[in-house]
């Protein structure tokens, strides 16, 4: 959890550059990314209710989330957070903003996988629920982000 506190911190800080130039409609976009992230930040924090944990291991209160921001995307906390960085890192215009959103990208990429490791082990239907939801972005096309999560032993699992 530290080191994602510390990639956000650090975009968020990160002063603007002026590497490329953007149309002024531009601001509105990446401004928009960040606040529609943080709305589906709260949602999809109230949608897991008394399941959500500061970490990515399943607490004993969870149960599988399918509904809700859930039956659109695998990990919807995470999108939010990606949205946020992603204007970020549009709204500063530099290469250090661009190096360190994309970096976060990846970080919330490797989290989602190893977090989907332990999801297997804990939810029965987890395996099915990977296989027809994306993992972040809605209606993205089949096998490019869905993907099937980490094998690993699952309770009455194939």
């Amino acid at each position: 959890m530290a080191a994602q506190v510390v990639l956000l911190l650090t975009l968020v800080l990160l002063p603007s550059g002026a590497l490329w130039p953007v149309p002024p409609w531009m601001s509105v976009v990446w401004w928009a990314l960040v606040v529609i992230g943080v709305v589906v930040v709260v949602v999809a924090g109230l949608n897991l209710g008394r399941a959500l944990t500061p970490t990515p291991v399943p607490n004993g209160r969870a149960e599988l989330q399918t509904g809700g921001l859930y039956r659109w995307v695998r990990h919807p906390i995470y999108t939010g957070v990606l949205s946020i960085v992603v204007g970020l890192m549009l709204s500063a215009r530099s290469w250090a903003g661009l190096a360190v959103g994309l970096t976060t990208v990846v970080f919330f990429h490797v989290k989602a996988r190893w977090e989907e490791a332990r999801l297997v082990e804990t939810f029965d239907g987890y395996r099915d629920y990977a296989a027809a939801t994306p993992r972040f972005v809605p209606l993205w096309p089949a096998g490019l982000v869905r993907g099937t999560p980490p094998r690993g032993p699952s309770k009455g699992g194939p």
